[in-house]
């Protein structure tokens, strides 16, 4: 199975993607891990997007899918993968096909996990950090025993900057921007899954397994 996992932030597409790989056994490949290993092992590839990235520079389309390209060609995406964060643009999912068309593949699904943005924006706002020992809480989803001190260590609970309101809907403005033309391709070819996150983190996982299960 070769899936394309896709949602806001704070829509719970970590969660549901270690669910996935948990039970299907196959890798999550992301952005950040695949642009590591190719600079672990100090591929042509790799060492060109380093250049890039020690300079605060975003890595170019042509780095970029040259690194996805090398990466789905090993023997661990066999029998399948889950990618997460890529692509971002219609270009890069254009070049995805060409890639796994190349390799004798195809998409599955692309699953979009869908949240209302007042949602996401409660969901975001929410988080507080321990300043002494980093633990993360949620007023909501996971308060501490006391507000606004942590349960392990007794440090004061503060919200990063980014998380505040205005910070965080400025966040998934650019972000539903960013993604929109993405779900209307893959809409176009038929691949995408919309996948209610409101619910329960497991009745979410199990709209996922549903679909999953036919592909076995």
């Amino acid at each position: 199975m070769n899936l394309v996992l896709m949602g806001l932030p704070g829509a719970g597409k970590g969660t549901q993607a270690d669910k996935i790989v948990d039970k299907y056994q196959i890798p999550h490949i992301s952005t950040g891990d695949m642009f590591r290993a190719a600079m672990n092992e100090g591929t042509e590839l790799g060492l060109k997007a380093k250049s890039f990235m020690d300079k605060g520079e975003l890595v170019p389309d042509e780095v970029t899918i040259g690194i996805v390209r090398e990466r789905l060609g090993k023997t661990d995406c066999e029998h399948g993968f889950l990618l997460d964060g890529f692509p971002r643009t219609v270009p890069q999912a254009e070049a995805l096909e060409n890639i796994l068309s190349e390799l004798g593949k195809k998409i599955d699904y692309v699953f979009n996990i869908d949240v209302d943005a007042d949602i996401l924006v409660e969901r975001l706002t929410g988080r507080r950090i321990c300043k002494e020992c980093g633990t993360t809480y949620h007023l909501i989803f996971n308060p501490p025993k006391e507000p606004g001190v942590c349960d392990r260590c007794g440090g004061e609970l503060y919200q990063r900057k980014d998380d505040n309101e205005e910070t965080v809907q400025n966040r998934l403005d650019v972000n539903m921007k960013q993604v929109q033309p993405l779900l209307d391709f893959y809409r176009g070819k038929g691949y995408l899954k919309n996948i209610n996150g409101q619910q329960h983190i497991d009745q979410v996982f199990s709209d996922i397994d549903a679909l999953l299960k036919d592909l076995k």
